[in-house]
């Protein structure tokens, strides 16, 4: 007797999915509410449990295929009814649809090999796959340090850094055989491509920017900050912040803080429209954008206005960690009144953010640069960062948009208002 497996429900708005790897092969022992699929959403990958314990029976879809909220993808057997036998290619009948090849890579990269000394092929987490994909290492060769040993995004950079520092064969060692090549560059070089489908995520990012783009009137006003007084504050307390509160002091805090004073000043700049009406929230719910495998996300750090610096510090450590995991919920990026973008990690000097719908604003964090400033009639060296806010015009007069990001350079050039709400 089987037991279906179907997509559970994703979230608000969300109706279907992509399958994005199958974690349990066919006659494979699961436990009850094991992980057995990953799903990719527009938003976040969502792990699909097993309903029952048993052995992992047929895959109805493959990984790549749509799905819907509901859809059966696959069956759980009762444990020893052909527990033994419901392998792929076997008598009894369970198949599993063949997942899509990677594109070619160059002949200096070698595709993933199955690994395992069972010739199964291993399972690779979306992060896992990609940094093979990237650094062209076989998967076969590395000693996974993961859970069941599971190979994770750090075994596979160390086996690259590995393979870097190996010496190069000699001449007379076999060489692969060369991709083909699409044309000669200069000097006869051959050139090469390589096609990757996107994934829901980055579609579902690209269709949102650029509808923001065209529905938006964005426009960005800067300001440059200096950045003395909080990095003396951080240099002087860190340590005693990162005893008493188990977390680091960073920058982020100042201007989550620093933002909370601005939008209770301009209220507008916390605001969104519906249709033809201005929504003003009295709370601030700020969207900290973090970098994960499958491209940007952007989680939400609840009240912050009614946070401790070290409370928001933990919350995005936090969502930092579970997004680097691919662990983020629908939840934890549900809803949002004004977002933090930080390129300065990147090494950004100056850009211009997108707004994150249907919130009215962003600001944009960048790069510290010692940089030579007129103080006083005296010209100094001062670590220096360029603020970036953009707007929605509709909605947000030039005037609010340049004294809210006025507020906040003023704030963080002067943390004591932060103290005393000034």
């Amino acid at each position: 007797m089987s037991s279906e497996v179907r997509v559970p429900t994703l979230g608000e708005s969300v109706a279907e999915a992509t399958i994005g790897e199958w974690l349990k092969k066919p006659g494979e022992a699961v436990a009850a509410d094991e992980p057995i699929a990953s799903l990719e959403t527009d938003k976040v990958a969502v792990e699909v449990p097993a309903p029952t314990a048993g052995v992992m029976g047929e895959y109805r879809v493959a990984v790549g295929d749509t799905v819907e909220v509901g859809a059966v993808i696959a069956t759980i057997e009762e444990a020893g009814a052909g527990a033994g036998s419901a392998r792929p290619g076997n008598e009894a009948g369970v198949s599993a649809p063949r997942e899509p090849q990677p594109a070619p890579m160059p002949a200096s990269a070698p595709a993933p090999a199955p690994a395992g000394g069972d010739g199964d092929a291993q399972t690779l987490s979306p992060a896992v796959r990609r940094a093979v994909l990237e650094h062209g290492v076989d998967p076969s060769s590395i000693r996974g340090t993961g859970k069941d040993g599971r190979l994770t995004k750090e075994d596979v950079l160390a086996a690259a850094q590995a393979k870097k520092d190996t010496p190069a064969p000699s001449q007379s060692a076999a060489a692969p055989a060369p991709a083909p090549a699409l044309a000669s560059g200069p000097e006869g070089r051959a050139r090469r491509e390589e096609r990757v489908k996107m994934t829901r995520l980055r579609q579902t990012i690209a269709r949102r920017l650029k509808g923001a783009q065209e529905e938006a009137a964005l426009l960005t006003t800067f300001n440059d900050c200096d950045m003395s007084a909080v990095i003396e504050a951080r240099e002087a307390y860190k340590d005693l912040f990162a005893k008493k509160h188990g977390i680091k002091l960073g920058f982020m805090s100042f201007f989550a803080k620093a933002a909370c004073l601005a939008l209770k000043d301009v209220p507008s700049v916390n605001a969104k429209i519906e249709g033809d009406t201005i929504v003003y929230h009295d709370y601030i719910d700020i969207s900290v954008a973090v970098s994960a495998p499958n491209g940007l996300v952007v989680p939400v750090v609840r009240d912050v206005d009614a946070m401790s610096f070290a409370q928001v510090e933990q919350a995005i450590a936090d969502y930092g960690k579970k997004a680097k995991e691919g662990a983020l919920t629908m939840q934890d990026m549900a809803g949002g009144t004004f977002t933090i973008s930080n390129g300065g990690v990147f090494g950004s000097l100056m850009s211009t953010p997108i707004i994150n719908p249907p919130q009215s604003a962003v600001l944009g964090l960048h790069r510290i640069e010692e940089r030579p400033v007129a103080v006083k009639g005296q010209v100094v060296i001062k670590p220096m960062m360029y603020l970036a806010l953009s707007y929605d015009h509709r909605i947000i007069d030039g005037r609010e948009a340049v004294t809210a990001l006025k507020i906040m350079k003023e704030a963080i050039e002067d943390p004591m208002r932060l103290l005393i709400d000034l």
